[in-house]
């Protein structure tokens, strides 16, 4: 028996589309015939639909001033029942959903349609229009399709009597008894049903009562209902009623009740996901923005203040890349759970991304209250993290701007919270900072350095000082420490704590270490060469160099253009370059150390080296930091510290150069304690290369340990 020929309405105004959706169903319908109608408005598509009856109906949802929703719902109250399929835009899954609810059979996303996907949407579109059509036709093929169909699903005649129910809807009645949404047995008054289950409360039954009525008396075509129901069990069920006119001789209903349980749990968890971190979660930014907006209209109505914090842990990198990102994922779940605990009930605390976090204190009487927040969120962090058999200790930096003095809108606030997080950051970490005005001078100082920084070395803008190492066994200079600076031509001389940082953020840092390096290493030839005792060069080498994949080959060509043999060049590097990646930098030092190259652990008990892997480093000396030395006479943990570093680096055959020294307190105890070498004011501050010429000639030097005993 041959096929009839499928007629098919496209509603559609972009003639590209119209070619793409043409071309996808004619080449999946296998020869069979098709005829499609195009019409690009509202009014063609009505008048269409009033001359032609068709198979199925393709709404596009964009049609320029009138959307393919308003038209479905027109088509839907004109009583005309065709099936449609709506196309949507890839954003548009709500509209998808309303045009469902509108009466759509099925919707289809058009940055993911296919002739397949078309194909298969179509067919099955058909195959539904074939069962509703043999509902119509006899009550015997009613039941056969019914009861296949997992919905519940009744028949009523026109006074709204229950004339027929699927084994799904008995299934339903028995478990959950003679209440809406079902109800037991053939001959029950729905419209009853729905009426009593109204007068007692039950969501969604008075409307469910208006919209079979609409739709009995002939002023609605159809209706659907989305409504939770708890059944019996307590167990709360979302479905999807949908009620449509029956044209046989009974000119009653069809009634459907679709469990979209799982539909809905889908959508809350998408929706919960759009306004939460999804590792820890808190509110997101998104959600954020919206209560700090509330919290400042209601700040603004009662006169008060609110606060909000920028907050963020230090060195959590170093915890990702020598752990791994399963534990710091752990420790940012528990560092989230932490602050929770530690916040008032109506307080928000937000994670933005990685370890940041923001803290909204939406009523602030005094100032006070703030920084004793501030305090309280810093001591949660002094109780070490034990996670998965580590012991980690982390502290946190933040940064606090009021709302109104420092902000009239959020994104001032935040933006002005976010700086005094980079102030805190910058005084040493570990505390929290309010922002003041004078932070925004500071950061537009840094937009000027940030600027004269790319133009710096072509200008030879750049200086470097050197500052002598002295033996406190010989008291004779046995080396030197290169110091940057940058001779500006508007703001002075500016000291590295300023510009290496923006250097670091801008990437320049690798160009100006590699000139560093190349000058330093001429210098230092060009003392040998002038008759001077060869003396060892020691350069900072920056995180951003050392981790260049050229970096050996670097400093190999630049050792061989100056002609400085290799012994005479000591890199520094701190523990935080080298703990990053712990076996990549053992690789790396390991391949200096070949080429003769000495090397130095500079800040050394700053840091979070570990012992085992201190043993397996190559190097030669560690740099106790000047931080320890400034109160090494004063304080006896900095004592402690100071002769730990000494013994310990000793027995690992290492040298010990303590840097800082200013006074003869500091160097008698270093001497005491058998430290090998220091550097600081005590000798001499940093200098240029001509005066430290100087020095080499006048053969400057301290006093030997033991006069007495060196002139014996």
């Amino acid at each position: 028996m041959k096929e009839q020929e499928i007629k098919i309405l496209l509603v559609e105004d972009d003639e590209d589309d119209v070619i793409l959706i043409k071309s996808f169903i004619h080449s999946e319908m296998n020869g069979r015939k098709v005829s499609i109608d195009l019409a690009s408005s509202f009014t063609e598509a009505v008048a269409c639909l009033d001359k032609t009856q068709y198979d199925i109906c393709l709404f596009d949802y964009r049609l320029g001033h009138v959307n393919g929703l308003d038209l479905l719902r027109s088509v839907r109250a004109r009583g005309i029942t065709t099936p449609v399929i709506f196309l949507t835009g890839q954003g548009d899954e709500e509209v998808a959903v309303e045009a469902m609810k509108a009466g759509a059979t099925d919707y289809l996303v058009k940055a993911k349609l296919s002739s397949d996907l078309l194909y298969k949407s179509i067919r099955y579109v058909m195959e539904l229009q074939k069962k509703e059509e043999a509902l119509r036709e006899g009550e015997e093929l009613n039941s056969l399709i019914l009861n296949s169909l997992t919905s519940l699903i009744a028949v009523l005649d026109k006074e709204g009597n229950i004339i027929a129910i699927n084994k799904a809807w008995e299934h339903f009645a028995s478990e959950n008894g003679n209440n809406f949404p079902s109800c037991t047995g053939v001959g029950v008054n729905y419209l009853k049903v729905c009426r009593q289950a109204a007068e007692a409360g039950i969501e969604g039954a008075r409307k469910a009562l208006v919209g079979i009525q609409a739709v009995l008396n002939g002023s609605q075509a159809q209706f659907t209902l989305e409504y939770s129901f708890r059944s019996f069990g307590g167990k709360e069920l979302w479905f999807l009623m949908r009620v449509v006119r029956l044209a046989g001789k009974h000119g009653g209903v069809v009634v459907t009740h679709t469990d979209i349980t799982e539909r809905k749990q889908a959508e809350e968890t998408i929706r919960y996901l759009a306004y939460h971190d999804a590792l820890t979660g808190l509110p997101n930014r998104t959600l954020f923005n919206d209560r700090i907006a509330l919290a400042m209209a209601q700040a603004h109505r009662d006169r008060h203040k609110l606060a909000v914090m920028f907050l963020d842990l230090d060195r959590f990198k170093i915890i990702n890349d020598t752990l791994g990102h399963s534990i710091g994922d752990k420790l940012l779940q528990d560092v989230a759970r932490r602050l929770t605990a530690c916040l008032r009930e109506g307080d928000t605390v937000a994670r933005l991304g990685g370890d940041e976090f923001l803290v909204l204190l939406p009523r602030v009487d005094q100032v006070e209250d703030v920084a004793k927040m501030a305090e309280r969120i810093l001591e949660i962090f002094k109780i070490p993290f034990r996670l998965d058999n580590h012991e980690l200790f982390i502290s946190s930096s933040i940064g606090i701007a009021l709302y109104p003095g420092d902000g009239d809108n959020a994104q001032t606030l935040l933006k002005n919270a976010d700086t005094a997080l980079n102030r805190a950051k910058a005084q040493g970490r570990n505390i929290y900072q309010f922002y003041t005005s004078t932070m925004n001078a500071r950061a537009f100082e840094r937009v000027i350095l940030e600027r004269g920084l790319r133009r710096a070395l072509e200008q030879e803008e750049f200086m470097i000082y050197y500052q002598p190492q002295i033996s406190l066994h010989t008291g004779h200079i046995v080396g030197m420490e290169v110091l940057l600076r940058w001779q500006h031509p508007d703001l002075g001389l500016i000291l590295p704590m300023k510009f290496i940082p923006l250097a670091e953020d801008t990437g320049l840092i690798a160009q100006l270490g590699e000139w560093v390096l190349r000058t330093a290493c001429a210098q230092n030839k060009a003392w040998q060469q002038a008759g001077f005792p060869p003396l060892c060069v020691s350069v900072n080498l920056s995180p951003r160099l050392f981790k260049q994949q050229n970096l050996i080959q670097l400093i190999d060509r630049i050792l061989k253009e100056t002609q400085l043999d290799p012994h005479y060049l000591d890199l520094e590097l701190t523990e935080g370059t080298t703990m990053e990646n712990a076996e990549m930098a053992i690789t790396i030092l390991q391949e200096l150390k070949k080429m003769g190259v000495r090397l130095s652990m500079d800040d050394f008990g700053t840091g979070y080296s570990s012992l085992s892997y201190l043993k397996r480093f190559p190097i030669d000396r560690l740099k106790i930091d000047r931080s320890f030395v400034l109160n090494i006479t004063a304080n006896p943990d900095d004592a402690v510290i100071a002769m730990l570093i000494i013994n310990m680096a000793h027995n690992l055959n290492l040298k010990v150069i303590a840097e800082g020294v200013e006074t003869e307190e500091q160097l008698s105890f270093l001497r005491f304690h058998h430290c090998d070498e220091i550097q600081g004011f005590i000798f001499s501050q940093p200098v240029p290369a001509e005066a430290f010429t100087k020095l080499l000639e006048e053969k400057r030097c301290l006093p030997p340990e033991n006069p007495d005993k060196t002139e014996k």
